[in-house]
């Protein structure tokens, strides 16, 4: 678009977007490596790792500017332990990706656990016992979540 003292020039050019997450800090481009989130409540900031996806509620801090946080007089802040590193898919994140696929290709199960979970019973998880016997090493259920049993134990 042109106007009469010449094209119109833009912050940051439209063309080029960049997929990294980049400091909250205004006026810092350097990718960030950790995630800022206040409890008010508690009045404490707590520092840690990149989230997986940016929240409204939540700051994202480079290195620099991480390592510099303060608090308001009378805040705590609490630093939970960031790799600055770049982030690789660990034997962890592999076997709970095999244990999600497996867990897809078994429709069987999954549609009787699903059935059962608005038993007449009325209970929250109405069908959380059926579950328990698909899989051997749960220990609970809330919701969604579930505690597995250690495989050690």
């Amino acid at each position: 678009m042109e106007s009469r003292r010449g094209p119109l020039k833009s912050a940051v050019p439209s063309n080029v977007v960049s997929p990294v997450r980049r400091c909250s800090r205004t006026a810092c481009g350097r990718p960030a490596v950790a995630t800022l989130t206040y409890v008010y409540a508690d009045s404490t900031a707590v520092l840690g790792p990149l989230a997986t996806y940016a929240e409204p509620h939540c700051y994202d801090l480079c290195s620099e500017h991480s390592e510099r946080l303060t608090a308001p007089r009378g805040w705590e802040v609490v630093r939970l332990a960031v790799d600055t590193g770049p982030a690789r898919p660990s034997s962890d994140d592999l076997e709970a990706l095999a244990n999600a696929v497996r867990e897809a290709a078994r429709p069987q199960e999954r549609a009787a656990g699903a059935g059962g979970g608005s038993g007449a019973s009325g209970a929250p998880g109405g069908g959380g016992q059926s579950g328990r016997e698909a899989d051997p090493r749960e220990v609970a259920r809330r919701g969604h979540l579930r505690v597995l049993r250690s495989p050690e134990s």
